[in-house]
C-alpha cells in the first residue's frame, strides 16, 4: 500500500500535496498536483510550501490552478491491503511460538494468532 509522502521542505511534516520540478534551461520552477510516483529529481510540497514558493530572481514559477488535494486511495492500495492482510493469515505460514504469559497464542508475522474460543 502507498504510505502518504511528506513534505520536502526541512522541517515539514505535513502530508505532500502537491509536486516541485524545475526546468532550469527555462529558468522555471513549476508546482503542479501530486505526482503518482516520487522522482529524484521532484520535491513533494505541503499545499502551504506549493502556495508559498519563491523562486530567484529571473526565474519563473509556473502553478496550478485550483486546489491541492491529498491523494485518495485507489483500488490497487485496497487490493495490496486486502492481499497483505491474506498473506499474513495463511494457514501454512510457520507459526512462531507462544511468548510467555499470552496464553497460548502463536504469532505469525505483525498480526497475533488467537484461539478459536469455541476450540475451548
Amino acid at each position: 500500500m502507498r504510505s502518504v509522502r511528506r513534505c520536502s521542505r526541512t522541517g515539514c511534516t505535513n502530508p505532500a500535496v502537491a509536486t516541485l520540478t524545475y526546468a532550469y534551461a527555462d529558468s522555471t520552477a513549476v508546482v503542479g498536483p501530486l505526482a503518482t510516483y516520487s522522482e529524484p529529481h521532484s520535491y513533494d510540497l505541503c499545499e502551504q510550501h506549493a502556495l508559498r514558493l519563491t523562486v530567484p530572481r529571473g526565474w519563473e514559477v509556473v502553478r496550478h490552478e485550483g486546489e491541492f488535494s491529498l491523494p485518495q486511495p485507489t483500488v490497487d492500495d485496497l487490493t495490496a491491503l486486502a492481499e497483505a492482510v491474506r498473506e499474513a493469515g495463511r494457514a501454512d505460514r510457520p507459526v512462531d511460538p507462544p511468548e510467555p504469559g499470552s496464553g497460548g497464542s502463536g504469532r505469525r508475522g505483525h498480526l497475533r494468532v488467537l484461539p478459536d474460543p469455541v476450540d475451548d
